[in-house]
């Protein structure tokens, strides 16, 4: 298969037509060799408009949906990112790329092994890895001017909304509606205030 062929399909049929606008999207995403985070038998689908699980309730969303998650999260080079979720590390990259430092959380053994080889062997030196409780965050390193989740949380603590730097930090994730549905949800903290999109 010609991956490379592949990333750029993805990014002019998926991402383009559907209202992702911002050009440093367009780049991180073809330059990122998304089939490396998946398993062999996976890497034909790596670039196909699929959620891809890699473990029975988690796993990468959609290409889309990444890129809208990305794009609302509106991230700049000066943001310090909590990732909660953080799989094999192919949203840690794309978030690495696009910000100064990134504190990423995941508690499955097998994922951390896998997330711990990908960050070293992307020589990603702005990355920390932390195991810890997903619905709790990582209060240690806050506060964080973006937390971004990316796969559905059950039973997610609001403690995390403290996380936020108090001047205008944001969170940005997936609630689910049921099973099958969930809508992306962006709260933006000012202060003790939180307004939720």
């Amino acid at each position: 298969m010609n991956f490379i062929k592949a990333r750029n399909s993805m990014v002019e049929n998926q991402l383009k037509p559907n209202k992702i606008t911002d050009s440093r999207i367009f780049d991180i995403f073809n330059e990122i060799s998304k089939e490396v985070f998946v398993k062999n038998e996976l890497q034909n689908i790596a670039y196909s408009d699929v959620d891809i699980n890699l473990t029975v309730n988690r796993g990468y969303l959609k290409n889309l949906h990444i890129a809208q998650l990305i794009q609302y999260a509106k991230i700049n080079k000066e943001d310090k990112v909590l990732h909660i979720g953080g799989l094999t590390g192919y949203v840690t990259l794309i978030l690495s790329k696009l910000s100064n430092y990134v504190v990423v959380v995941e508690n499955d053994e097998h994922l951390l092994k896998q997330l711990k080889e990908n960050i070293i062997k992307f020589q990603l030196t702005n990355v920390e890895i932390v195991k810890h409780d997903l619905k709790l965050g990582y209060k240690e390193s806050s506060p964080y001017e973006l937390i971004f989740i990316d796969c559905p949380i059950d039973n997610f603590s609001n403690k995390v909304l403290n996380q936020l730097n108090p001047n205008h930090g944001r969170l940005i994730m997936i609630e689910k509606i049921n099973n099958d549905l969930g809508k992306g949800i962006l709260i933006t903290r000012n202060n003790n205030n939180y307004n939720k999109e």
